[in-house]
Formats: structure tokens, sequence, C-alpha cells
């Protein structure tokens, strides 16, 4: 090695060990300034206080076994789909794609399921809504079409089960409907 090339090392290697240095002393010094987290009070949330509510939502056990079920109900008919169980939010808990499922019915799935929980009515229903007010199929990540159906507690919806990829929505609802069916049971 040349001593250029020496020199050229030894200058880098300094200038590194001197960022690093400063680095170390800037964290240690912003570290030393921010008082620590013991010093300060919690915050407290009283179950009882008004500002809070509570919801029902549906355990990611009960939403695998609703999905499974509309999967079963839908191979025992020799049909191909995807099946979607969102929460109350319309977040979605678990998808499953069925072997030889087509590619849009994924997302269809996840659409039917939220706008099922969305308006806690079945898909098929809220159809016809369209003819009065069409603009509903313009709010983002709603699908009106028949293969979504609420799951409800006390009447109020926790979850919805949605189904792609058959050759008619209504068997699409059929198998969504057995999902939600064997949360029942």
């Amino acid at each position: 090695m040349t001593d250029t090339k020496k020199r050229s090392t030894t200058k880098i290697v300094a200038i590194s060990a001197a960022v690093l240095a400063a680095g170390a002393a800037g964290a240690a010094a912003a570290n030393a300034a921010a008082p620590a987290a013991a010093d300060r009070p919690a915050a407290k949330a009283d179950a009882a206080d008004r500002n809070l509510t509570r919801d029902t939502h549906l355990t990611i056990a009960a939403a695998v076994k609703a999905a499974q079920a509309s999967l079963d109900a839908a191979a025992k008919e020799g049909q191909k789909v995807s099946v979607a169980v969102v929460d109350r939010n319309g977040n979605t808990l678990v998808t499953l794609r069925g072997d030889g499922a087509g590619p849009q019915s994924y997302a269809s799935a996840e659409k039917k399921a939220f706008t099922a929980v969305s308006w806690n009515a079945p898909t098929s229903a809220l159809m016809g809504r369209l003819s009065q007010t069409p603009n509903l199929k313009d709010i983002p990540g709603t699908l009106f079409l028949p293969g979504g159906a609420p799951v409800q507690a006390k009447g109020a919806p926790v979850a919805a089960v949605g189904v792609a990829g058959a050759p008619s929505g209504d068997l699409d609802e059929k198998f969504a409907q057995a999902g939600v069916a064997a949360l029942n049971g």
C-alpha cells in the first residue's frame, strides 16, 4: 500500500471515530436533559369516565371459525371463493382465499363484509337502496353486491362476513350466512 493510501485510510478512520464519538455524546446529552418517566405522574382514565365507550368485538378465534365455515360451505358445493371477516370498525380480522378462487374475489369479499357491517344489513338487502340513493356506491371501500352478512350481538353489528367468487351473489351470500350461523351454534 502506498503512503498516500495509508494516510487516506488513516484520515477516514479518524473521521469515522470522531463522528461516532460526537453522536454518542449527543445521545447521552439528550437523555440526560430529558426528565425520567418515573418523575412524571401517570395519566389516569377511570372506567366510569363518561368520555369512554365500550365496544363488543369478535375474537380472532371466532372470526377464523366463521371464515372457515363459509369456505367449507362453498367447497361442499364445488365453489371456489374468498372469505373475509371484518370487525365492527370494518378492519379485516381474517381473510381466506380458497384454492382456485379468482384474483378479484379477495378484495371483493373484504368490501362486501365492510359494507354489511357498516349498514348492519346483508348486502343483498342494501342493493335496493341504490335505486333511491345511487351515490351510496361511491362511498370508499363499499361493494353493493350480495355476499356480505352482518354478525350481531343484541341487534348491534359486531362484525361481518363477506364472500366473493361464486358464479352468483346469491351463492356468495348463502356461504356468508353459513359463516354467521357457525357463530350462533
